[in-house]
């Protein structure tokens, strides 16, 4: 049985910033796609969600996993990091062997 990934107050409080003002509330979207210098790589943006979806909500706030990155995703923390190199959203994914220094590709 697979065990979704978690979202931390701070990432939602953080897509709550990013919404407000705008007319249409979006979505946060994690997803896993081949590639990277490790084999794969997270992709993060906002958008809106589709019918095979998992949807993570909290406070108004949806994180989107679709149905091919979840087993890649499963037991993970999705989080918001401000560190002095910037700010972004981030995966911390336990199943990763490894990861690069950029945090945004890893190996399984």
């Amino acid at each position: 049985m697979l065990i979704p990934p978690k979202v931390s107050d701070r990432a939602y409080e953080k897509l709550a910033e990013v919404n407000a003002g705008n007319d249409e509330n979006l979505c946060l979207r994690v997803a896993v796609k081949g590639g990277g210098c490790s084999g794969f790589q997270y992709e993060i943006l906002l958008d809106k969600p589709q019918d095979d979806d998992l949807v993570l909500a909290k406070d108004g706030q949806a994180v989107l996993i679709d149905e091919v990155s979840l087993p890649f995703l499963q037991d993970s923390t999705i989080d918001y990091a401000e560190e002095l190199i910037g700010s972004r959203f981030v995966v911390h994914n336990p199943n990763a062997k490894s990861t690069c220094g950029c945090s945004l590709s890893f190996s399984l």
